[in-house]
């Protein structure tokens, strides 16, 4: 499947991109190479090849926190998560608006 100017726009529009006509034409040709290298590669015989999985880098390396109930866990007051934000009506953080429409 080709991507299109139009899709180009199309995903820009969703994201909220402004593109100029000159950078969805490269767009198009960089999705378009992206997507006839992934081609190729599918064309590759694969079949005798061992699937291959994720290796912890050292027997005890925890990559990830434990998985613990919500409910178990003691949340940060209220008050200390609000003492260092830039900005607070008293109850929430106010954050500026960043999408314009």
């Amino acid at each position: 499947m080709k991507v299109t100017e139009k899709d180009v726009a199309y995903v820009a529009e969703l994201a909220n991109l402004e593109l100029t006509t000159e950078e969805r034409v490269r767009m198009v040709g960089d999705l378009n190479s992206i997507l006839g290298h992934i081609e190729m590669l599918n064309e590759l015989d694969t079949s005798n090849i061992e699937p291959m999985a994720q290796v912890a880098v050292g027997a005890n390396d925890r990559a990830m926190r434990d998985d613990v109930l919500e409910g178990l866990r003691k949340s940060l007051p209220h008050d200390v998560a609000l003492a260092n934000a830039p900005e607070t009506d008293g109850t929430f953080f106010e954050v500026p608006k960043v999408i314009e429409r």
